[in-house]
Parts: C-alpha cells; structure tokens; sequence
C-alpha cells in the first residue's frame, strides 16, 4: 500500500488564520494546502495526512459531509484533526465528537506549538499507514496460501492419478519383476524432476527448454551436438507441463533403446513455436531422430505410444501425430496453451 505525500489540509475562510498556519508550517518544512469550504477540504482528506481547522468554520458549514466520510473511515483509520478555537473558550462538544481524534489548540498560538502539533499529528497518521499496510500484506499472504493450499490439493490429486496409471501401463507392459521395477523407476524419477520445476517456481510453471534437457543432456555429446533444442522460451503450466515432461521421458527412453540415442551417430532435434490467433495461442513442437537404425512401425501398442497419443489428447487437447519413418522417429504435438499469467506486484 503507497503511502500518500504527508500534506497537512487547512480550513480557516475568516481572517488570516489560513495564511499565518500555512507560513509557519512552510517555515518548518512541512506541506500545507489552504481549503476554501469544508466540502472542498472533505474531497481532499483521504489524500492527506491531517487537517487543520478553525471552530468557527465547521460551525458556519454543513457537517453532514465529514460525519459520513468519518463513518466511511477503515477500522484502521483514525485520522488527526487540530482544532483551533479562541483562547478561554469551551470546545463546542458536537464538533469535538464529529472529528473524533482531535487535537483542540487555542488562539492565538505560538508558532511552535502548531508546528509540533502538526508533526505529531503527520507521525500519528504515518503510523496508521503504516497498520494499514501491514493488514494489506497479510490479507494478499493469506490469499496467496489460501490458493497454494487449492493448488497443492488439485496436484496432489493429479500426482496420484499419474502414478496409479504408470503403476498400471508399465505392469501391462512389462513381463517380469526386473523390467518391471526399472522401467517404473524411470518414470517416477522422470515425473519427479518435472515436479521439482514446478515447486521452485513460484506460479506452478516448468521451462520447456529444462524439461528437454532432463531427459536428453546425458545422451548429449560435446563434441559431436548429438542434441539440439530450438525454440524460443516458453513456460508450461502444470496441467502441461506434467503430461509433457513424461512424453519426453518416454520418447527419451525409446530413442535410447531402439531409435536414434541407442547409435553413437544419431541425432535428436526438437524444434518447437509459439504462435497466437483468435483462439488464444498454440504451442506446436516437432521431435525429430536421424541417424540412428532404420525404424519399423511397432507390433503392439505399448505404455509410451498411448502416452504420447491419448493421453495428451485428453488431458492437454493437443493433436499428436507419430510418424515411423525408416531414416527416424518424428514425434508433433501442437496444444493449445493457456493465457499468461501476470505476477502482481505486492
């Protein structure tokens, strides 16, 4: 919460009280700015710090303004007004009532006292900015786990989906216990970095090019370039990213075994863009093996293929579409992604 300039308000029409106020508090550094009519100073106190009025002036005036902006006032607020009212005389009760935290200073003054009544008021009011300030960062703290909380409810969920359905495919898949709990392993590791991405960003997002390079850096080769990622920075939400990352593991996996990875020569480029139209934007990324054995269109349809085709599908709307090609795999995905998200700033 921005705290405002402090600006002390004075409400003096009759004779030169207005003036001499202004005079002595310009002289000691602080600013000051003469209203004409209580209505006028009213529009200007919630962009001030306090005021200073004559008794005189709220008597002659219509108060219903003030009293309903006073009721208006956050629990926080307690805004400081100085009275000035002539010397001997008793406060008028219903003034000081209206104005609640009143300061009554008696006419005439030396020039020293106002000063000093109106640093202490400008400090009472910095402090109340200060209050409010702190309430307004703990209510966004308070949101900000509330939705965290929802966040890791709904991904906690999903986490466990995923894994019941690795459970599952990778049983159907897999032949004996040994096959089994390596390739179960594997993809739990590999579902686990993606989720390491998402915790240490703070919107639940995961760079595509770092999912990328989990699964391909150890396969890379200095020299040789066996892997190249081209594509401009994109980040992926949760609900992609996941489903995503484990694509990658499994095409990782299959390039190692049978496809471009599993030769010193082959070569894996992913290339991907992002385009925007009257739909929202597209995410369209193309996986492409060369170099490696000649490829044959699978017997069976296996865990990795109905990752790569159904479950992208449905779970991210993506259109996927595998090609067998004999000189290499060729792996493309185009998905819708959704709107960008902007940091607030607190």
């Amino acid at each position: 919460m921005a705290q405002p300039d402090p600006i002390a308000l004075i409400l003096a029409p009759g004779g030169r009280d207005a003036g001499i106020a202004a005079a002595i508090l310009a002289e000691v550094g602080i600013a000051s700015r003469i209203k004409e009519s209580l209505a006028d100073l009213v529009a200007d106190l919630d962009a001030a710090a306090c005021a200073v009025i004559t008794e005189e002036a709220l008597l002659r005036s219509d108060r219903r303004a003030i009293a309903e902006w006073s009721e208006r006032q956050p629990p926080w607020s307690d805004f400081p007004f100085i009275l000035l009212n002539h010397r001997g005389a008793s406060p008028d009760e219903r003034l000081t009532g209206l104005l609640g935290n009143v300061t009554l200073l008696e006419r005439p003054f030396h020039p020293a006292v106002l000063a000093n009544a109106v640093r202490s008021a400008l400090r009472a009011r910095r402090r109340q900015w200060e209050v409010a300030a702190h309430l307004d960062e703990r209510q966004k703290t308070h949101e900000r786990q509330a939705l965290l909380i929802r966040e890791l409810h709904h991904r906690v969920k999903n986490t466990l989906a995923t894994v019941q359905g690795l459970l599952g495919a990778t049983a159907r898949s897999t032949k004996d216990v040994e096959t089994f709990y390596q390739s179960f392993s594997n993809r739990i590791v590999s579902l686990g970095k993606t989720h390491t991405l998402l915790t240490e960003d703070y919107w639940q997002t995961a760079p595509l090019h770092e999912l990328l390079e989990n699964e391909l850096s150890p396969y890379n080769d200095a020299e040789t370039q066996r892997i190249r990622l081209d594509g401009p920075p994109i980040e992926l939400a949760a609900d992609l990213a996941v489903p995503t990352g484990m694509a990658f593991h499994e095409l990782t996996t299959n390039a190692a075994k049978h496809g471009a990875l599993s030769l010193p020569e082959g070569r894996i480029t992913v290339a991907w863009s992002v385009t925007a139209g009257e739909a929202g934007r597209r995410l369209t990324l193309d996986w492409t093996e060369s170099g490696g054995p000649s490829v044959k269109p699978p017997q069976r349809k296996g865990f990795g293929s109905t990752l790569l085709q159904r479950v992208l599908a449905q779970q991210c709307n993506a259109t996927v579409t595998i090609d067998y090609a004999a000189a290499g795999l060729r792996f493309h995905m185009d998905a819708p992604l959704p709107e960008e998200r902007l940091v607030p700033s607190y």
